[in-house]
């Protein structure tokens, strides 16, 4: 199959997709879009994602697929070679903890917000931090056990590890002392990332510098 995969490296789930691809070493060609520069939302591109989201692939010249999680599963089962343990299910695990939602309204609230002409929302970002660490807390209690290195006390990653992982990745945007306030009480959460890091190096950090070298960017901006 000619796989191509429209993502952009600062989107979580373009990231866990492309790591995907990678680390089960999948055939691919990945093809660039810029959400800052809106090249989303351009008609050649709302051909592929009438939504006009990232990511979205399309196999063959024909099939159209792009919703990340529905994505995942496809390549998961479509192309030989990925191992089972990938399989499991994720859908009711991210519904329950949206941390993207909540990871993107902090950054948005506290760091992000000016560039895009609009003002800081202090009291929303903590409102939506309130419920990151409780979302988190509850990922530890229920879903990492003490068997295991992954969710449901798993050896292996699975699709929904990648997934969630990634989208906790996001705060890397934020100042250390705000990620190190949100992360820091969540020991088992650190392990868990860098547990998922190691499981899927070198492709994790890989895929990663993208948004380590906009973070860098963003705070030479705010100087």
């Amino acid at each position: 199959m000619e796989l191509k995969v429209y993502v952009d490296r600062l989107s979580q789930p373009s990231r866990a997709i492309v790591i995907f691809c990678k680390v089960n070493k999948i055939d691919f060609e990945e093809v660039g879009i810029e959400l800052l520069k809106g090249q989303h939302l351009t008609p050649e591109f709302k051909e592929i994602n009438p939504m006009g989201k990232v990511p979205a692939i399309v196999v063959d010249g024909k099939f159209k697929l792009f919703e990340s999680h529905a994505i995942l599963i496809f390549l998961a089962s479509a192309f030989p070679g990925v191992a089972d343990h990938w399989h499991f299910g994720l859908y009711f695990i991210l519904a329950r903890y949206p941390i993207s939602v909540l990871a993107t309204s902090i950054l948005k609230n506290t760091l992000l917000a000016p560039l895009f002409g609009r003002s800081l929302n202090p009291q929303a970002a903590a409102e939506a931090e309130k419920v990151l660490s409780s979302s988190l807390s509850k990922i530890e209690a229920l879903w990492l056990k003490e068997s295991g290195q992954f969710l449901l006390g798993s050896s292996q990653p699975s699709i929904a590890d990648l997934c969630l992982v990634c989208e906790i990745m996001q705060l890397e945007f934020a100042d250390e002392t705000d990620r190190n306030r949100i992360l820091g009480p969540h020991k088992k959460i650190q392990q868990w990332i860098e547990d998922t890091k190691n499981a899927t190096k070198p492709h994790f950090d890989e895929v990663h510098q993208t948004l380590f070298a906009a973070k860098v960017k963003l705070q030479l901006q705010r100087k």
